[in-house]
């Protein structure tokens, strides 16, 4: 696979490995061992404004979900030039339009929340980001683990090992949709197995290390994962549409159907609604509920140190150096090089929804977008997603 097609399937789907076709960086001093992009010097010869002709056709291409592999769009570009457009569809029986300020699926875009919650909580000093996890958590993870720091947890460099689940085909997946996950549960599977790597050499993206998180949230706090996010950083920035659901399968309020395509026994397809589908799976790693405009304003707010200040806002802008490959992940964000410059930012995907929210360190170009991809967990990266990214913000750059 050439470099650019590998980078941008892990732009569209936020799964690259930590082998990704990513710059060396110089030092920074944010942590040991670590690493921060570079590129910043060529972004002052570079272009910055979208590409509002490519974004408008990305999003009119949902007009036709079988070719698009999408039922709705909804996009929001700002900083130095602001386009906002929707696109598709509310829902395929009554085909009305999409509706541009409805709530999504954000998928893996909850780690950015998770993970500035810990560095809240580590400029506070409840939390050491280079104390071992054991020592907060020492009934969940074992001796095995006992190395394994915070910052590693939030990095993707824990070598934990994803916990078994189940079910393991798509179907047996959507009979199973409301099924309830427990967060202790899903560790102690996990940390049953052998470790992957040794830890803070490389790095696999996963979502247990964010469970985990999740746990040492509300074992530093006394309160639950979602009543520390909600008042440390929805309530605070007015994110009036942003929720986590907890147990609930459903999406409160209005928004856009999402749907799958599934296989038929006799090899013909089908598109299913599956826009009640339980979270419980994923949880602090991946079952927030937001806007187009909320994560715009939160991109906005995190980029300008108003969520998490100071030094440990560097955590979020800096690789980890690693023994093995190359690192694509930070503390909660991805790096990627596109159309000349650092962005920042991460992606999401749940059944039916494809998410995504980032920019420029500087906030002069920042994308948000939802595309209710009808195969948002597939292996191949979405066209509508793919038209969007690059629009905004220039194709992947070639190593």
């Amino acid at each position: 696979m050439k470099v650019r097609t590998a980078v941008a399937v892990a732009l569209a789907l936020g799964l690259a490995t930590g082998a990704s076709a990513l710059p060396a960086a110089a030092h920074s001093p944010a942590s040991a061992g670590a690493v921060r992009a570079s590129g910043q010097a060529a972004q002052e010869s570079v272009r910055t404004a979208p590409d509002t002709d490519a974004l408008r056709a990305a999003v009119d291409s949902v007009r036709d979900p079988a070719a698009s592999g999408a039922t709705a769009a909804l996009v929001r570009v700002g900083g130095d030039s602001r386009w906002h457009g929707s696109g598709g569809v509310h829902d395929l029986r009554s085909g009305r339009p999409a509706d541009p300020g409805g709530r999504f699926r954000a998928g893996s875009v909850t780690k950015v929340f998770t993970a500035a919650a810990v560095l809240q909580l580590a400029d506070e000093g409840a939390v050491d980001l280079d104390r071992p996890v054991r020592a907060y958590l020492p009934e969940l993870i074992p001796a095995a683990y006992g190395g394994v720091t915070v910052r590693q947890l939030l990095n993707h460099t824990s070598g934990i090992p994803a916990p078994d689940f189940p079910d393991s085909t798509l179907e047996e997946r959507y009979r199973n949709r409301f099924a309830l996950h427990d967060p202790r549960a899903m560790v102690r599977s996990a940390t049953s197995k052998e470790p992957e790597f040794t830890p803070g050499s490389q790095q696999h993206y996963l979502n247990i290390g964010y469970t985990v998180a999740g746990l040492l949230i509300e074992r530093v706090t006394g309160g639950t994962y979602e009543e520390r996010v909600t008042e440390r950083i929805l309530r605070p920035l007015g994110l009036r549409d942003t929720y986590l659901p907890g147990r609930s399968p459903r999406i409160q309020g209005p928004h856009n159907r999402g749907y799958q395509i599934f296989d038929r026994p006799d090899g013909s397809t089908e598109l299913r609604d599956v826009s009640v589908w339980g979270v419980t799976d994923a949880w602090a790693a991946g079952d927030l509920i937001s806007t187009t405009a909320d994560l715009e304003r939160f991109t906005r707010a995190l980029f300008s140190g108003r969520v998490v200040r100071g030094p440990l806002l560097e955590e979020m802008f800096t690789l980890p150096r690693l023994a093995a490959g190359r690192a694509s992940y930070s503390v909660g964000l991805t790096h990627w090089r596109l159309g000349g410059r650092d962005v920042w930012g991460k992606t999401g995907g749940r059944w039916g929804y494809n998410a995504g929210m980032g920019g420029t360190r500087d906030l002069r170009s920042t994308l948000v977008y939802s595309v209710n991809s009808t195969d948002a967990k597939g292996q191949d990266p979405n066209a509508v997603v793919m038209g969007v990214i690059t629009a905004a913000f220039g194709m992947p750059d070639e190593e």
